[in-house]
């Protein structure tokens, strides 16, 4: 064979070779650009409850708090706080315990996983894990977005969003609570990230919590009655005003951030 004919040869596989290389590396973009692309119905945010994960949903465990009882008195009397956390909170974690007793297979969740998806909970504990996982979740929450040096107008990320979607802070308290206020009998009000990743005030009845409805908690304060009545009796208006004196917004800020950090 001729150097010639050899030359040919060798040109031709080469050119055969570069040609499988480049099909070969474009079959995967070409697929994916042929397959429709899914449009996301919500956005998949952190854990809720703590910067250290999901809660245990079995064993429930009580949280200590992070003051003392009468720490918070520029809004919340001492006596009210015994009763709202070593009263009601601890009930919520005994009731969630009992009712996940004989549920192996759900006690592998964390709380935040049952209320995501409370249709896959039988139907004859549905209503007591929605109720006491809720509370316990809800009141983790509320006791770590308060605090004794808490109080004044929000700085950083927040303050800046909080001004943007409602136009001033004062016109966010108000609103605020404005809502609590309406929220009829038990519930909470919060300030969330909605599944389009925008700020916006919920309520909520009972013990839920907004992230059954796809949104992540910011901020909420409990109106139920348990929460004030000690102090404040009946005047549920004047206690969402002082709420404000305790609300522990570097907590807030990072709550936020991570939120924000998890939609975009």
């Amino acid at each position: 064979m001729s150097k010639f004919i050899r030359e040919k040869i060798a040109l031709v596989l080469t050119g055969v070779l570069v040609a499988v290389m480049l099909i070969s590396c474009q079959v995967i973009p070409i697929a994916e650009s042929q397959s429709p692309q899914a449009t996301p119905t919500a956005v998949k945010f952190p854990p809720v409850a703590s910067p250290d994960g999901e809660l245990s949903a079995s064993p429930a465990q009580l949280p200590l708090l992070p003051y003392d009882y009468a720490a918070l008195g520029k809004a919340i009397d001492a006596e009210t706080m015994k009763l709202h956390h070593d009263g009601h909170h601890a009930s919520y974690v005994n009731n969630l315990n009992d009712a996940l007793k004989q549920e192996p297979d759900l006690q592998k969740s964390s709380v935040e996983a049952l209320l995501r998806n409370l249709n896959n909970i039988p139907e004859n504990i549905r209503t007591k894990v929605r109720n006491n996982g809720g509370g316990h979740l809800n009141h983790t929450i509320f006791w770590q977005i308060m605090s004794p040096d808490g109080g004044g107008e929000p700085t950083g990320e927040i303050a800046a969003e909080i001004n943007q979607t409602f136009g001033s802070f004062d016109q966010f308290k108000q609103q605020f609570n404005a809502a609590g206020g309406d929220r009829f009998g038990s519930g909470w009000v919060w300030l969330v990230r909605n599944p389009a990743g925008e700020l916006q005030i919920v309520t909520t009845a009972n013990q839920d919590n907004p992230i059954m409805d796809g949104a992540y908690p910011i901020m909420g304060n409990d109106v139920w009655e348990h929460a004030y009545y000690l102090r404040y009796r009946n005047r549920r208006a004047e206690y969402l005003t002082n709420w404000w004196n305790v609300v522990n917004w570097p907590e807030i800020n990072r709550r936020s951030l991570v939120s924000l950090q998890s939609a975009t």
